[in-house]
Formats: C-alpha cells, structure tokens, sequence
C-alpha cells in the first residue's frame, strides 16, 4: 500500500462528503441482473394472444395432445435452427432457459457420457474449463454437479486459448469448456473465428472434450452498423473433424419474455438424437403450444427476428449509452479507462464489466448499497465469488429506465472515488 500524501485527508474528506449527499438522497436503484425492462416486455405481448383455438393444428398436429416428440415442432426447430445456423435436425427445442438444457446435457454426460465417452464423467473427477470474469450462473451449475472448476481468462477476442490448449491436452479429466461465445457474460467480449477454428481443432487429452457454448446474446446487436459476428462452433467442430464436439444453447429469454419463452441446443444431429433420447427418458415433450406461439410471433413481426431485436436495441442502447457518459464524465475517464477504473463499451449483450484500478471492488459494491443502489455482489463473476484481485464489478444496466441509469452511475463513480481515497489512505 503507498504512503499518503499530505493531501489524502483532504481528499477523503471531498469524497465522502459527496458520497454523503448522494446517500441522503434514499435512492432504491438496481443494477444487479440482467433483466429485460417493461418496455422490452411489452414488444412481446401479443404473444398473450396469437394462438386461438382455430390456430392448434399447424401440420395437422394437434399441439394440445402429447404426440410431437421432444426435440420440438418441425417450425420451431426451422425457426431457431436459422437463428443458430444449423439445419432443422441439428436442433431440438425445450422450455424456458437454456441453462435448464445446459444441465440436462451435463447430467447426461455425468451419469451416462456423451456418445464419444468411454464411460460416465462421474467416475471420472470431471473438471471444466470457465472463462473469468463469467457467468455466475454457470458456476452455480457446475460445481453443485461436481465439476472442479479450472479459470481461464476472457480475452477480448475470446477465451485465452493458449491456456484452454494447455489445461485440455493436459488431463483426460478436462471434459469441456462452458463459456458465452457472442458479447460475454459480463465484458461483452465476442470470439474471433481464428480463435473458434483453433477451439474446434484443438488436441484433448479427453477424446469426449466438448465445447459448451452458451450463445445468449447471439442476436443482441446494440447497433446496426457496429457488431460482432457470431461463429458457427456446430460447423466448424464438423470441419475439424470432431463433428460431436460442440453443443450451442441459446434461448428467447431476453428476445420475448424472460419466464415464458423457449430454450434451445444445436449440435450435431447425432447428438441431438442421443439427447432426445436422454430427454424421452424424462418427458413426453416440451410446450408445443409455446413454441408455435413463438414461431407466429416472430415470424409475424414486421422484419421478423432481427425487425424484433432491432426494436430491443432502442431501447437498450441508449442505457449503455448512459453508462460510459456518466463514468467518462465523473471519473474523468476516456475510451473506457480512468485512473480509478477501466470498464467496457460494448457493441451487444446485456451487461458492462467494469475494473477498479485497485482493489477495492467489495467496498464499492459495499457503499453503493449504503447509497441505495444495488449491483451484482463483487466476486460473482469468479468461481465461488471469489475475485482474486477484487476489482471486478459487472454492470447490468438494462432494466431500469435511462434516468435511473444515469442516478445509479452517478452514485457509482462515487463510490469508487471514496474507496480509493480509503485505500490509498490505509483506513480501509
């Protein structure tokens, strides 16, 4: 820790006498998940009443009764198989959240093995590579499944992978990697496609290595003009001779409604029938009505897919938007880095990352919620919340309306101005 200087206590007094003002305030703002906002919500709602009795039988299937089988009615795995690049064969349609399918593939694997697994991963201390920061949720899948969890960095084209080349041709227990392909969980990053071939190639220890990519944000562009374009990990496994290796979710959580939408895979076709049958075991099918309402919705939407989530980006864009003003601003910050922190302007997703230039990112996180402001735990964005240089903070700006956004980065900067001066001071 460096000595202060005869102006620290000057410095921490303006600090805090600010900070002061803003928590006299009582604000209850929150930017801790990454939720559609009401006005997202709202250019779905004719979902509520697209289906009609008269509309039940598309294909002459009638969508009330059990028959249809579980990977999905033929329009929506037409439907979702485009948005995903995969043919209708190479994708099968489930219920609500992708990370629902996500553990449904990784239990199979556990208890059964993948079609290329000499057995179950159980028996086998089955370890996973994760990218840091990542998705707390996808810590929060695997270790209660009893993955040891091994951490590689997010780079901003992608995973390091480097060290993911390493870590898989070291042990026959590294399974996979679980990371989010297109504008990461929470920088925002995207995979290049020199990174994505070498992903598909690379030598494994592991003859079963699978890549599972969760590929949330695939269609959430914040703009037109400037985005990222998404990989076709299916097809370039396939091209690499591991045609089994990959396994894509994705889902309409963020695209209709977040309680009510679909989620979904695309692999290869044999392992979309292997998983179909795993799933049979389970369930005599998905919501077939669900999934029609989807596909008539969409597909009804004027511009279809990308008309809907261009609509989104209205609404959404101007929030990130607000994020980089404020902080530019208040920390006197450009492109992105200041001398207190450095965070991400992203081209797509729905969430921010930001670092604090020392380690302070719990007693950030600590004042803003002494200021009414809620963020994600500090922490979460490492495997058992532990952040190791604590300086990592993610951002989920898409909830609140913009003025919120605005209020919440304003009480933000501050924080992070007093929690520098603390520690720059040694008093915290």
């Amino acid at each position: 820790m460096t000595k202060p200087d005869a102006a620290t206590p000057a410095r921490i007094s303006s600090a805090r006498a600010e900070y002061e003002a803003l928590r006299s305030r009582g604000l209850k703002l929150n930017m801790q998940r990454g939720q559609p906002s009401d006005a997202d919500f709202d250019l779905s709602d004719a979902l509520l009443t697209i289906v009609g009795p008269q509309d039940i039988r598309p294909g002459g299937l009638d969508l009330r009764n059990y028959p249809g089988g579980v990977a999905g009615i033929p329009e929506a795995r037409a439907l979702f198989g485009h948005m995903l690049d995969v043919t209708p064969e190479q994708v099968l349609i489930w219920n609500n959240a992708s990370l629902e399918l996500q553990g449904h593939a990784l239990t199979w694997a556990l208890l059964r093995g993948l079609p290329a697994s000499s057995g179950p991963w159980a028996a086998q201390k089955p370890q996973m590579i994760v990218t840091t920061p990542g998705y707390d949720r996808h810590f929060l899948l695997l270790e209660p499944l009893g993955f040891e969890l091994l951490s590689v960095e997010m780079q901003p084209d992608g995973p390091d992978l480097e060290e993911v080349e390493r870590l898989a041709a070291g042990s026959e227990q590294v399974k996979g990697l679980l990371f989010v392909p297109t504008y990461s969980n929470p920088g925002g990053e995207s995979i290049s496609r020199e990174k994505a071939r070498r992903l598909a190639g690379l030598k494994a220890a592991a003859p079963d290595f699978t890549v599972f990519a969760d590929d949330a944000y695939r269609v959430h562009h914040l703009h037109a003009s400037e985005r990222d374009t998404p990989v076709n990990l299916v097809e370039l496994c396939r091209e690499a001779g591991h045609p089994d290796r990959a396994f894509v979710f994705a889902s309409t959580s963020k695209i209709t409604f977040a309680g009510a939408g679909l989620g979904f895979v695309a692999s290869s076709a044999a392992n979309i029938r292997a998983l179909s049958e795993w799933l049979n075991a389970q369930s005599i099918g998905p919501n077939k009505i669900e999934q029609w309402r989807h596909v008539r919705f969409i597909e009804g939407y004027p511009g279809g897919l990308e008309g809907l989530m261009a609509e989104h980006a209205k609404i959404i864009a101007p929030k990130f938007a607000a994020v980089n003003e404020v902080l530019s601003a208040e920390l006197g910050g450009r492109d992105g880095k200041s001398e207190l922190a450095s965070w991400g302007n992203p081209r797509g997703g729905y969430f921010i990352s930001l670092d604090t230039a020392l380690p302070i990112a719990r007693r950030v996180v600590e004042l803003a919620a002494g200021a009414g402001v809620s963020l994600t735990p500090a922490g979460a964005t490492y495997p058992g919340g532990h952040d190791p240089h604590d300086r990592n903070i993610r951002l989920a700006p898409t909830r609140p309306p913009v003025s919120e956004v605005r209020e919440a980065m304003t009480v933000l900067a501050a924080c992070i101005r007093l929690a520098s001066e603390e520690y720059r001071a040694g008093t915290k």
